[in-house]
């Protein structure tokens, strides 16, 4: 059996700043999140969504999707690690240190 490897696995972090001073904008930025969470993304705060990936081409492939389903206004940043990279992250809510996210399950299939 293969084992998955925590340098090649990647996680996707999407960072947004997306104007909501009109109705419409509203409804983009709204939309643009929904869009997120139906990509799979997970909300980690309001304005960031995160994702765990394959892999660099699947992190490709979910780029060109967001890309085609951009906003009209605002800035939206898209951040790429490994898995090896995205365990050592620290997670605060308040003053109390949370546990740092876990990988989602994989399916095994022989």
């Amino acid at each position: 059996m293969k084992q998955l490897s925590g340098y090649k696995i990647m996680w996707m972090m999407v960072l947004f700043d997306l104007p909501v001073g009109t109705k419409k904008e509203r409804k983009e930025a709204s939309d643009f999140r929904l869009y997120l969470k139906d990509l799979g993304f997970e909300m980690a705060q309001f304005s960031v969504y995160i994702r765990h990936t394959s892999g660099k081409e699947a992190v490709e492939n979910y780029i060109r999707k967001i890309s085609a389903s951009l906003p009209s206004g605002g800035k939206v940043d898209i951040l790429q690690f490994t898995d090896k990279q995205y365990e050592n992250i620290h997670c605060f809510r308040g003053t109390k240190s949370d546990s740092s996210p876990q990988n989602p399950e994989q399916l095994l299939l022989f």
